[in-house]
Parts: C-alpha cells; structure tokens; sequence
C-alpha cells in the first residue's frame, strides 16, 4: 500500500504517514512505542554528517550511523550550511544578547524626557494631596 493509500484509509494527510513509514524504515518497531528526545548534537558532528552527505552518502544512512531521530535532519542540517557556511551549524546563544535591553538603547534625551514626565506626575499628585487636606480642614 502506498503513502496515499494509507493516509485516506486512516483519514489523515499523507505527509504524517510518510515520516513514520521513513522512521520505521530507520528505527524498527521502537518508532511506534518510543517518542524520540530532542538531542542537540555538536558542530562536529553536523560537520561531518553534511560532509559525508555531500560526499554521495545517503540521508538514510547517515542518521542510522549517527543515531539521528530521522533522516530529515541530514536534509535540514545540508539546507541550513548550503545557505550559511559552517556558521549555520553552529549552536545558536540561547536568551537575548548581552546590551541589548531597552534601558541601554536609550538616549540623554529620551532619558532626561522621562525624568521631566514623572517630577511633573509626582508634583501634580503632591498638589493634589495638598488641596484634598486643606478641604478636611476648612
């Protein structure tokens, strides 16, 4: 039965059939019982997958060798250094980078700006205190 076939008689699309027939085919009966983890995997390690790759080896293959949750990293990983070089591979800093919070980007003049907005709120709420007891006293 084919890709196709499958998907109408289980009532879904055919793409989910044809990434759990491509897992089967990789890991056996274990893609049926065992969800596979999200392993992050060394610039080394992508290096050598995508050189091996290039080198006419096959994607199916490759992530049986390496270990790979599914032949589509091997097609990713290629994607991903054919657009960036070696730097694509590379692990990506997690967070926001060092310097860039709002507070830093701030001019002088934005920053003295503010500091006028909230003397004059702060005054304003002062005077208004102020008129608020004389009221209770008069």
């Amino acid at each position: 039965m084919g890709y196709r076939a499958a998907a109408r008689r289980i009532g879904v699309n055919q793409d989910p059939v044809k990434k759990l027939a491509r897992r089967f085919t990789l890991h056996g009966k274990l893609c049926l019982v065992k969800k596979p983890t999200k392993q992050q995997f060394s610039f080394d390690v992508k290096k050598e997958v995508v050189d091996r790759f290039n080198a006419g080896q096959s994607k199916m293959d490759l992530a049986r060798e390496f270990g790979l949750s599914s032949d589509q990293l091997v097609t990713s990983w290629v994607r991903a250094w054919r657009t960036g070089g070696d730097q694509a591979l590379r692990p990506k800093p997690k967070g926001r980078p060092k310097g860039s919070s709002p507070s830093k980007v701030i001019t002088e003049e934005d920053r003295l700006r503010r500091e006028v907005e909230k003397l004059q709120a702060e005054n304003a709420y002062l005077k208004k205190l102020r008129d608020l007891r004389n009221q209770r006293r008069g």
